[in-house]
């Protein structure tokens, strides 16, 4: 059975963020994409999860390393 990699980053506007990796070549998977989070598809057995800032916040109580 393959394992699956899902990697979660913290992204500060949700659309340009998907509109710009979208622009690169990549898809999102929409079962796992609503308007807090995206599921990017790089292989397939790897994502990365793109999460808007408060949503992100919900996985850990440590400080994102995102600049202002």
């Amino acid at each position: 059975m393959a394992t699956r990699i899902f990697v979660n980053l913290p992204v500060k506007d949700l659309k340009k963020s998907m509109t710009f990796f979208t622009q690169l070549g990549f898809a999102f998977n929409p079962q796992f994409t609503d308007d807090k989070a995206a599921c990017m598809i790089i292989s397939e057995n790897i994502f990365a999860m793109l999460l808007t800032e408060p949503f992100f916040k919900t996985f850990t109580k440590k400080k994102s390393a995102m600049r202002k």
